[in-house]
């Protein structure tokens, strides 16, 4: 096809602010997105067997792939563990157990995790912090921050209680103050105190549970979410409550095309943005005027997402995203387009992860997969399967106001 890509164009409307002054709007082309064949933004989108036809299209084809550089590009759905719910498990290697929660907002994705020794010590880990910090510091700095105030919070199993005091015993920081403090040591050792108290202070509101917001009036909520993860983690370890399976298809999520175009096009924008600053910087410091039209390189953009869709080398170091697609006859096809791949690492055994799970029934198909290092990590979508997606009708607000309805009482906080 003559190396050629089916794409759009990309506009973006920019007011430059200079000294102050808003100048006149622009509409700059920024670069092109590939187009999935047959999507909505397509032209074959909604046609029938007659009028594809006469366009030259074969009617059977499924769609639902990519042409870049002249070649036919399909991204395979990634199976990923659900963002933003707690999954509590086993390490019986440690004898520790783990309640952990994947963090996304905005494409920016947090392992939250807390651990339970074997001694009883609950202990805090998320990205940009120290590993394995005490937790009561955490709850007295995001709003409980006497030792009552940490102690009602929790629920009156006396299971739940002894470990909690447990861990105020053993807790250094007594005050809002000492505890922030404390943090700021772990986190900026060597630093001037002003700033370890500010470096504490973003760690807390911007890299633990961003999932609930990156404001200082999230934190009260944050330590609500850290109580009910320490409550699931200590039940687990006195075996009143048994551990989340993490292979379960109710804690595992599909990742789209769709989602994954988004975090391709959310990275390489950044970039341009990067790009468009140096541009402006260099022009002002040589004293030249500059434009929105010749500040902006649409390469940046453009050359950045067909280098992901041709080689597969998708963000945060995934590898294989993209396919040539099989076009040995129509069911390989229609078996490429519904294959579905695991993040996991191929060199390891990863035995409970490759075994059948009763929630494949009817999601993936149980025999459909390739032999070798691959095999069960790579599957297939089961013949009738659909995937649902995020909508209104499933939205946690509407589930909410349909419990309302049923004369359900609301805890009182």
């Amino acid at each position: 096809m003559r190396d050629l890509t089916y794409a759009s164009p990309i506009f973006l409307e920019i007011m430059p602010t200079i000294n102050g002054i808003e100048r006149e709007q622009e509409e700059v082309f920024i670069g092109e997105l590939p187009i999935m064949v047959k999507s909505k933004p397509c032209h074959l989108y909604g046609l029938g067997k007659n009028e594809l036809i006469d366009m030259g299209e074969d009617p059977l084809d499924p769609g639902g792939y990519f042409i870049v550089n002249g070649t036919e590009k399909v991204l395979i759905s990634l199976e990923d563990l659900v963002p933003n719910r707690v999954i509590v498990s086993k390490d019986s290697a440690k004898g520790i157990i783990i309640s952990k929660v994947f963090s996304t907002r905005f494409g920016f994705r947090a392992r939250c995790s807390i651990e339970r020794t074997k001694d009883g010590k609950l202990q805090l880990t998320f990205p940009a912090a120290p590993p394995s910090m005490p937790i009561i510091p955490f709850l007295r700095i995001l709003g409980l921050k006497t030792d009552k105030e940490i102690l009602n919070a929790f629920s009156d199993s006396p299971t739940i209680r002894s470990d909690v005091l447990y861990n105020i015993e053993l807790d250094q920081a007594k005050s809002y103050d000492e505890a922030l403090d404390l943090i700021g040591r772990k986190a900026a050792p060597g630093q001037a105190r002003e700033f370890r108290l500010k470096r504490a202070e973003i760690l807390i509101d911007t890299y633990l549970l961003p999932h609930l917001g990156t404001e200082p009036e999230a934190r009260v909520l944050k330590a609500k979410y850290l109580v009910g993860m320490l409550e699931k983690a200590i039940l687990v370890a006195n075996g009143k409550m048994s551990a989340d399976d993490r292979d379960h298809y109710m804690n595992k999520r599909v990742r789209l095309a769709g989602e994954l175009m988004q975090d391709l096009f959310r990275y390489a924008f950044q970039f341009l943005i990067k790009d468009v600053t140096y541009q402006v910087e260099r022009s002002v410091a040589r004293g030249r005027r500059i434009t929105a039209k010749t500040a902006i390189r649409p390469d940046a953009l453009s050359d950045r997402i067909k280098y992901a869709l041709a080689t597969g080398n998708w963000i945060a170091g995934q590898t294989g995203v993209s396919q040539m697609l099989d076009r040995t006859n129509f069911f390989a096809t229609n078996s490429h387009l519904r294959r579905l791949i695991s993040p996991l690492s191929r060199r390891h055994p990863h035995f409970k992860a490759r075994d059948l799970h009763g929630t494949h029934w009817g999601r993936a198909c149980i025999a459909e997969t390739p032999e070798g290092p691959s095999c069960s990590l790579v599957k297939n979508y089961a013949l009738m399967a659909e995937v649902s997606m995020p909508t209104a009708a499933t939205d946690d607000s509407a589930v909410i106001r349909f419990i309302r309805t049923k004369n359900v009482k609301e805890k009182e906080e």
